[in-house]
């Protein structure tokens, strides 16, 4: 499911995980492990890694990726269309899309990159834990389109994916946060 986006149903009453879209960036035989599209923080990427911050998309801000090892950085990237050649510190995840070294010099990837987004920590599922909430109706699984990461208005995901899906799902999208408030 490597690439592919988890969106919370409304049942999944869990407040790290409560309305979000994660992109799982890995799943293998031991486990997965994904980070969350739709948390901005209000702490500017530049702030915490210098150069970094004029190749984040805006907003340029740093992202809660989840709620493991929030101390840890994940970097999401999109290759520029023209770049057929591989990137140095780029590893793909689907299509453009990849997670990319922060340990690199931002300037040398500059014209490789049309933007990243970065991620304070990250969401991880043991072997069979991810596919057991799926199975219990936690999560929608649909496939990520290559800006779902680089949205401009990230708390509007949740209910763009769904709208996206047609049909029932694109009801989901309006169900209310707190029913019993209905």
């Amino acid at each position: 499911m490597t690439g592919q986006l988890l969106v919370a149903t409304p049942t999944l009453k869990d407040p790290n995980f409560d309305r979000t879209v994660v992109l799982l960036v890995a799943h293998e035989q031991g486990g997965a492990l994904g980070v969350v599209l739709n948390r901005a923080t209000e702490v500017p990427v530049a702030e915490v890694l210098g150069n970094w911050g004029e190749l984040a998309g805006d907003p340029a801000v740093l992202f809660e990726g989840g709620p493991v090892q929030p101390e840890s950085a994940i970097c999401l990237a999109r290759t520029r269309p023209e770049v057929k050649r591989r990137v140095t510190g780029f590893h793909p995840v689907a299509g453009s899309l990849g997670t990319l070294d922060l340990s690199a010099d931002p300037e040398r990837l500059r014209d490789n990159v049309a933007g990243i987004r970065v991620f304070a920590g990250y969401s991880g599922w043991s072997a069979g834990q991810l596919e057991e909430e799926i199975a219990a109706g936690s999560w929608f699984v649909f496939d990520a389109l290559p800006g779902d990461p680089f949205v401009e208005r990230p708390d509007d995901l949740w209910a763009m994916v769904l709208r996206r899906q047609g049909d029932i799902l694109a009801a989901v999208a309006h169900f209310p946060p707190d029913v019993s408030l209905n």
